[in-house]
């Protein structure tokens, strides 16, 4: 059996979700994890998802993983260095470095720390250049958090959205969402999505709200095609999945490049039943 050809209306969707399946609310064992993402690379939709998320400290316990990895930096700055170090000696292949500011009262002064850290690395060979490095900025719109995006867009580095969260009291609400987007092609800085996204759309379960990954592609195009923020907010709010999935959103993923989620299936699942990817089985060889 060899896989057939993908149709042509993956490549639109190609690298959409990255494989988080270790976070939560997922929280799948690591060896669990990765032998799910082997035994999904010959399938049909395999293309869909672009790289595995895993802990800094997680790195050592992956030798000989072929994946292209995120990775997701548990510390400040200083603890840029290690986790690269370590994947470099073990031969991994390190897609995507993840990292959130954690000093909230210098914002601007903390993606200074950042980028001169993956400078460092650079200059000890152990980060590449063409390492996307995402960097999560806290907190809403403000002009603290505009002026660490502008460090983020000089530094030529991406945005990393946090889109739920577990405790549903925390999860940012559409105009929060729209601003920041908004903030973003602004800058003309590519972002990813993490957390809440598993869904295509908008949808309100018992425990709280949750974001659609197809509501923020829209809200994305909507901007860029100079819609405004009360447009995108509106874009975000929409509930009704056919008029979503019939919307043109042909530069949106030039800057709404990824989401981390802990399921790959309900995002293919919710994409096939929107019929924006067409299931296409291996055949005999």
């Amino acid at each position: 059996m060899v896989p057939s050809p993908a149709p042509a209306e993956s490549a639109q969707w190609r690298g959409l979700v990255d494989d988080a399946a270790i976070f939560p609310p997922g929280d799948v064992p690591l060896h669990d994890a990765t032998a799910s993402w082997g035994a999904r690379s010959g399938e049909w939709y395999a293309d869909l998802v672009g790289t595995f998320v895993l802990k800094d400290t997680d790195v050592p316990l992956v030798r000989g993983f072929g994946a292209p990895l995120s990775v997701v930096v548990t510390g400040g700055a200083g603890q840029v260095a290690g986790p690269l170090g370590a994947a470099a000696r073990l031969g991994l292949e390190v897609a995507a470095l993840e990292i959130a500011l954690r000093d909230p009262d210098d914002l601007a002064g903390n993606v200074r720390r950042v980028v001169a850290a993956l400078d460092h690395a650079r200059d000890e060979g152990t980060l590449a250049d063409d390492v996307r490095v995402h960097v999560e900025v806290p907190g809403p719109v403000t002009p603290a958090w505009l002026a660490a995006a502008d460090e983020v867009a000089a530094a030529d580095l991406r945005l990393k959205l946090r889109l739920g969260h577990v405790d549903h009291d925390l999860v940012p609400d559409e105009a929060t969402v729209a601003s920041w987007i908004d903030a973003t092609l602004d800058r003309e800085t590519p972002f990813k999505g993490t957390a809440g996204l598993h869904r295509a759309v908008r949808h309100d379960p018992e425990d709280g709200g949750m974001h659609g990954f197809l509501n923020v592609l829209v809200a994305t195009q909507v901007l860029w095609d100079g819609g405004s923020v009360a447009d995108a907010t509106d874009a975000l709010r929409q509930r009704d999945g056919e008029a979503l999935a019939a919307t043109d959103i042909g530069s949106a993923r030039r800057w709404f490049t990824s989401f981390g989620s802990c399921s790959v299936t309900e995002p293919l699942d919710d994409l096939v039943a929107l019929g924006l990817l067409t299931p296409h089985p291996a055949e005999d060889s």
